[in-house]
């Protein structure tokens, strides 16, 4: 039973948080045309969806071809054609390899968590680049980075509660390195079409100078994000039922077996006692 809602939600988290986001655009004049084909929207959107879409579904053999041909799906109902057999293919590729980290994530969910630092540090930064202007930037960019480091923390824990709470310090430390990946493969595009080792020097220069200026810029949206995840998993733990006692091993045994050696005489019948006829006394 757990399928019929399973399998349906996994198609919606796979378009909501893979498809829409990334691919769809000009939604105010109701067009459901592509962007134009980016290799990053491809990978990262369908690679974030498959994760989600595995963690809902939590079997490979049923999420694999699952998102396989919701991804080929959407790529045809985009009105795209069929023969960019190579955007079809990363988009195909991204989205399998992601829900085989979400369905590994089935028993602790920080495999999905560390799976999606990327993609979630990608989409914190995309406004930053229609919005340089604005008033407002560092709010947004602040809450944005808040929110994606909460829910990650979220996510670890999804599946196994406070036990997972070890592993939010290295979580968040990929979360950080993951904007230093994004901007050292933005340099490195930005940089196509130069020599070897100036698009290697921009990309390396790019990754070690994001550190510095994000921590030093973001650092109270990272505490936030902190105390945000705390109410967060505990009011998830707390909607959960309790988990069932566990079994108890004598449950299969009678009550001898739980009594000692020393008392077993308790339930042994007792041997019936001889009585002996009296002896008369000689003489």
């Amino acid at each position: 039973m757990r399928y019929l809602w399973s399998v349906p939600a996994a198609v919606i988290a796979w378009f909501v948080v893979g498809f829409a986001p990334t691919y769809l655009n000009g939604l105010p004049d109701g067009s459901t045309t592509f962007v134009p084909a980016r290799i990053d929207l491809l990978v990262l959107g369908g690679f974030a969806g498959g994760v989600v879409a595995g963690l809902l579904v939590r079997r490979i053999r049923i999420v694999v071809p699952l998102v396989a041909v919701v991804a080929f799906c959407a790529w045809w109902l985009g009105g795209n054609s069929l023969s960019a057999k190579g955007l079809l293919v990363t988009l195909l590729v991204a989205s399998v390899i992601g829900a085989l980290f979400g369905a590994l994530g089935t028993r602790s969910s920080v495999i999905a968590a560390f799976a999606l630092a990327v993609p979630v540090a990608w989409y914190a930064l995309r406004p930053a680049s229609e919005l340089e202007t604005w008033r407002w930037l560092w709010q947004l960019n602040g809450l944005l980075v808040a929110v994606g480091l909460a829910l990650l923390l979220y996510v670890a824990c999804w599946r196994r509660g406070w036990r997972s709470a070890y592993y939010w310090v290295p979580l968040a430390a990929v979360y950080v390195a993951s904007f230093a990946v994004v901007d050292g493969a933005q340099a490195i595009t930005q940089a196509r079409g130069r020599s070897t080792d100036e698009v290697a020097d921009a990309g390396t220069d790019a990754f070690f100078q994001t550190f510095e200026p994000l921590l030093r810029e973001y650092w109270p949206w990272f505490v936030l994000a902190v105390l945000l995840a705390i109410p967060m998993v505990a009011l998830k733990i707390r909607a959960l039922p309790p988990p069932p006692p566990p079994p108890s091993p004598y449950d299969d045994r009678g009550n001898d077996a739980v009594l000692s050696d020393d008392l077993d005489w308790v339930d042994r019948e007792e041997p019936k006692r001889r009585l002996l006829p009296r002896r008369e006394p000689v003489g």
